[in-house]
């Protein structure tokens, strides 16, 4: 998707409004007009970068110091028992808009929202597998 056709593009260019709540030279905090949990935030990066594999490396450390700000923020003004922070790449894993961006979801104790669940215990040989495919 071009970024001119981006909703988040046209969030961060001022054309769409938005909750922020946070923001700085590289990445905005918004909250998410569709809440798991009061106070899900999405943290976005101010460039346009589809999915995780498309971010450049020396930009990752500018976009995870955003969300450890929003989770400060979060847990001072809201005091929740926990957070999940989730980042899906491709519809396939969920993610509905494709633009690069952080679910920030504050968590109480016994919220019942979702989890993740253990899959079956993998064999020593599975695992061996696996590391072959692996390796460089």
């Amino acid at each position: 998707m071009p970024a001119s056709d981006c909703i988040f593009c046209k969030i961060i260019a001022g054309k769409i409004p938005s909750k922020k709540i946070f923001e700085d030279s590289k990445v905005i905090g918004i909250l998410d007009i569709n809440p798991i949990s009061e106070g899900h935030t999405l943290v976005i990066p101010k460039k346009h970068y589809e999915t995780i594999d498309g971010v450049p490396d020396g930009e990752m450390g500018a976009i995870f110091g955003a969300v450890k700000k929003v989770v400060l923020k979060l847990r001072a003004k809201l005091e929740p028992d926990g957070f999940s922070v989730i980042q899906n790449n491709n519809e396939a894993a969920g993610q509905a808009i494709p633009h690069f961006h952080i679910h920030v979801i504050p968590r109480k104790e016994g919220d019942d929202l979702f989890a993740l669940n253990p899959g079956q215990p993998a064999s020593d040989e599975q695992l061996d597998e696996l590391v072959q495919k692996l390796e460089d």
